[in-house]
């Protein structure tokens, strides 16, 4: 194929086995930002379920046929792109619908609006479709459409001056109106793909979301966040309720504690930033189940150590402070003080380089007894495993089952976890109250996915914890 300028509603064949679609635009004239995603529907142009839609929260579908790969921006022009490969398209799969919403404005301020198609592989152009709009919040730029066995490229163009909202009923997906917000939080909608109940339906994610879902309450703090980071939380919070409404848990209270790992062997976790993206993450399981929003928080290795409360309000500055990426220095001891300590940073030199998690677990299970509360305790304990002291870990988490507390251990990484993974068929306690799950790479676990099995046990727990007098 080779290149050419497209009109709109003008088409060709797609004769490449995975492409690229990138909508770029000039950074000039202070425009809104924009956003890209990918809609998957059937032969008829509806979606199957939230999975189908492909977005900078939701970024690789479950076929792996439809990447949304980000951002880059170079001489004062920024791009959004999303790689379809049309061979791993399933078969229920017609068309793929490619995207755009605006966040605070219209396209019609956006300058240089513009759709390319590249060859995957190659990265040779093999389209370019110039786009204008005016008071439009959410566009089609193009679609890739089967026609008798033949993937095929249209221009599409179409703008929808009822944003999101309107975008997503042309495709089968229910709408509800949000409540009354700030300015600060767009108009933007909550988007929901309708299931028959039982199990209650589960929200796709929306490229624009910057205000709470309809019902969702407003977390104190919340309103102070950045736009981008109030949009993922406004998702993951909604995400969070569905994962407890599967379960049978909805509108249930808890205080989260969370736990972080700082052995040696985390080093390359923090410094490449999956720490900081699993902190955001859990902040909001704790946004939907704490009354305040806040999270207690430890950290660990040979020793443990309290950080300071995360009150959502004070997120980015608290993973600045205290998730200190590429720190690796931290690991090398010295007897003089570290220059550079804020207050309330813990020196992580005090929390050396093992693994010592009995330690934490004690440190926490003093906490709670010494701040008594109504509702019980979720702790979330992350770690890449290494775990040797296995018998003391084993006597803390069996005295802790007579507490109101749920410890959810994940794995970041297939490593060893020792007793943690056999502690679902450890008998001798009145209640299971230990979950465990490990992942090879949690930035590929979906929100939604990664939320479902957090809480997948915290239910049942409850209820067994309540029937023992636990609670």
């Amino acid at each position: 194929m080779t290149a050419r300028s497209m009109s709109k509603g003008a088409n060709l064949p797609v004769d490449v086995p995975s492409v690229r679609v990138e909508i770029s635009w000039s950074e000039l004239g202070g425009g809104p930002d924009v956003d890209v995603s990918a809609l998957l529907l059937t032969a008829a142009g509806k979606v199957r379920d939230d999975a189908d839609f492909v977005f900078y929260n939701q970024p690789r579908h479950a076929s792996g046929a439809v990447t949304h790969l980000g951002k880059r921006s170079a001489a004062g022009v920024t791009a959004d792109t999303v790689e379809v490969d049309l061979r791993s398209l399933e078969s229920a799969v017609a068309r793929v619908e490619l995207c755009a919403s605006a966040d605070g404005g219209t396209f019609g301020q956006v300058a240089g609006l513009t759709l390319r198609l590249l060859d995957a592989g190659s990265l040779a152009e093999l389209a370019r479709f110039e786009m204008r709009g005016e008071t439009e919040t959410a566009f089609i730029g193009g679609e890739l459409y089967l026609r008798a066995g033949q993937w095929k490229f249209r221009a599409v163009g179409q703008g929808y001056a009822s944003g999101l909202a309107g975008l997503a009923t042309d495709f089968g997906i229910s709408v509800d109106e949000e409540p009354a917000a700030t300015a600060a939080d767009s108009a933007a909608s909550a988007v929901r793909t309708p299931l028959p109940p039982p199990p209650p339906s589960a929200p796709p994610a929306s490229a624009a979301v910057s205000a709470p879902p309809a019902g969702a309450r407003l977390t104190k703090g919340e309103e102070h966040l950045p736009v981008d980071m109030r949009k993922r939380l406004s998702l993951r919070k909604e995400q969070v309720a569905v994962s407890l409404r599967k379960s049978g848990a909805s509108g249930v209270s808890a205080r989260v504690v969370l736990v972080l790992d700082a052995s040696g062997s985390m080093s390359f976790l923090y410094s490449g930033g999956v720490v900081a993206d699993v902190v955001e993450r859990m902040a909001a399981v704790a946004a939907e189940l704490d009354d305040d929003g806040e999270m207690q928080a430890w950290t660990f290795a040979s020793d443990p150590a309290r950080l300071p409360d995360l009150r959502l309000g004070e997120l980015p500055e608290w993973l600045r402070l205290h998730v200190r990426v590429g720190e690796i220095s931290l690991f090398r001891w010295s007897k003089k003080p570290r220059k550079g300590l804020q207050p309330g940073q813990v020196d992580m030199r005090s929390v050396g380089i093992q693994n010592e998690e009995q330690k934490v677990i004690a440190q926490v299970r003093d906490y709670v007894r010494a701040n008594p509360a109504a509702v019980p305790t979720l702790v979330l304990f992350f770690s890449d495993g290494g775990v040797y002291r296995d018998a003391a870990i084993e006597k803390e988490l069996r005295a802790a089952a007579e507490e109101p507390i749920f410890w959810q251990f994940v794995g970041l990484g297939r490593s060893n976890y020792g007793v943690l993974e056999r502690f679902d068929t450890l008998p001798g306690r009145r209640v299971d109250n230990v979950g465990f799950f490990a992942v090879d790479d949690i930035r590929t676990v979906p929100d939604q996915e990664l939320y479902d099995r957090l809480l997948s046990e915290f239910p049942s727990w409850l209820m067994a914890a309540g029937q023992a007098g636990i609670l």
